[in-house]
């Protein structure tokens, strides 16, 4: 059972920069989008858009940590894809049954089911708000939303924010925004925009250290 960490955010909140640091360690990235990342180095990544696909590259990832970039296109492109092919009633219900099922799949039965419970993998995503003013991970579609809390599915959800001045995760909820984490884990409501620091700490909780990481911060 590996542990899933969901990470939503605005568009340049600093979601893709908090890899930064994670260049050179024990880390793979699923890029979504097939976008470059916003800094220098590179990250071991496998680039695809389709469920199955995404499903071998999660189980044969080499890495004990794994991002999903833009987790959320995941949903998005399924619907761009198909939409227009359907007509409606039980056909429009039918197209985000499945984009609900798929998705679901994916942390549940591939992530939380399947892979090793040494292993971490982060499902990153934008966010969006509701008509109450609650903040959340970004889908389509109200339908969608009755149907699966991505939420829900992890123990850890970390907001990325930009207060002008740097950016920050932010590690438990102020109230609109859906932000949580064992009490304990991290120090702070809001901490560094940094994803090897956040994978240390949830290691160090959980007890399952990554020694290649520690080898390369004694050396």
């Amino acid at each position: 059972m590996a542990i899933p960490v969901l990470i939503i955010g605005k568009s340049g909140s600093g979601k893709s920069a908090s890899m930064k640091n994670c260049v050179g360690k024990d880390f793979n990235l699923v890029s979504v989008l097939k976008k470059p990342l916003p800094f220098k180095g590179k990250i071991p990544s496998y680039q695809s858009d389709n469920y199955q696909e995404i499903k071998r590259a999660l189980m044969g990832a080499l890495a004990k940590s794994v991002v999903i970039d833009d987790a959320g296109y995941l949903i998005t492109n399924f619907f761009m894809r198909n939409h227009s092919t359907k007509g409606k009633g039980n056909d429009v219900f039918g197209l985000y049954n499945q984009m609900a099922d798929d998705f679901w799949s994916l942390i549940q039965n591939t992530i939380i089911g399947a892979m090793p419970e040494d292993k971490i993998v982060y499902i990153v995503m934008h966010e969006d708000t509701d008509d109450y003013g609650n903040i959340k991970a970004k889908t389509i579609g109200k339908l969608l939303d009755d149907k699966i809390c991505l939420e829900g599915l992890c123990t850890v959800v970390l907001r990325c924010v930009n207060n002008m001045t740097e950016h920050k995760f932010i590690t438990q909820s102020d109230g609109a925004a859906i932000s949580k984490s064992p009490e304990g884990m991290f120090e702070d409501s809001e901490i560094p925009n940094d994803l090897l620091l956040v994978d240390n700490a949830i290691r160090e909780y959980y007890g399952i250290q990554n020694p290649r990481n520690a080898e390369e911060e004694r050396a």
